[in-house]
């Protein structure tokens, strides 16, 4: 609990500080405030481990294509925001417009040329969303989409939104799926943080191509599975606190 408190300092206190001090990154080429971006992710991931344990492990980074792709990434935690970020050459992250809002952090959001979805206007968010992303993945960048659209538990029923099939159809690019265990470390509704390895694995690349209903099958299955084997691994490797691991156990059975 100590350890979880001193980071949660650790990590606002270091947000502050580079978002403050990086604040001329937004005259900068966007490149530049992309590596401030990068590199806060890199020091709050390795603050984690040094003040409460929790590790990172990266499999099949060789599955990322050199170009521009599509990643449909799994989202358990707060952590993924920030901690995905440096695995990726050029990442643009599908978010929720109303982060461009928040002063500072929001104008950054616009200056990493984010891809920002308006909610609340299906169709027209849909089209915008589209052209963003195709102006974004002609750039060479990988396209990032959450498509649960929120943080689930580990082992939670998944709710995918059919967002990211459109945007496999429009841009023509390969697609990623990525599963990852980040909920057992760092969990969602608390600033509790637990010892372990948080594991992130690029599963095989989908090609260009493939019918809706197979692709969607595909992607979702392979997430799914994959994140239970990361659940299990992580419950019996017992390098996680006893009650990361008992969520673990209980999440699987």
């Amino acid at each position: 609990m100590l350890r979880s408190l001193l980071y949660a300092v650790t990590f606002y206190l270091t947000t502050a500080v580079m978002l403050v001090g990086g604040f001329w990154l937004l005259a900068a080429p966007r490149s530049w405030a992309m590596a401030g971006l990068a590199l806060h992710g890199r020091i709050c991931t390795w603050l984690l481990g040094v003040i409460c344990g929790t590790r990172l492990e990266v499999r099949g980074r060789e599955n990322l294509p050199a170009g521009a792709c599509l990643v449909v990434a799994k989202h358990q935690s707060a952590w993924d925001t920030f901690g995905l970020i440096p695995l990726f050459r050029d990442p643009a992250l599908v978010a929720k417009a109303e982060l461009k809002w928040i002063p500072v952090y929001g104008w950054f959001c616009v200056k990493f040329e984010h891809i920002l979805v308006e909610r609340g206007r299906a169709a027209a968010s849909l089209k915008k969303m589209l052209v963003d992303a195709r102006v974004q993945a002609a750039k060479g960048r990988q396209i990032v989409i959450f498509p649960e659209g929120t943080r689930t538990a580990p082992g939670a029923a998944p709710d995918y939104k059919p967002g990211y099939v459109a945007l496999y159809e429009s841009l023509q690019v390969p697609c990623v799926p990525l599963a990852l265990n980040s909920g057992l470390f760092w969990p969602r509704r608390t600033w509790r943080r637990y010892p372990g390895t948080i594991v992130i694995e690029f599963l095989p690349a989908l090609p260009v191509g493939m019918p809706r209903a197979e692709f969607r099958r595909t992607v979702e299955t392979s997430i799914e599975e994959a994140c239970t084997r990361l659940i299990a691994e992580a419950a019996g490797s017992g390098d996680t606190a006893p009650e990361a691991e008992q969520r673990a156990r209980s999440n699987v059975e």
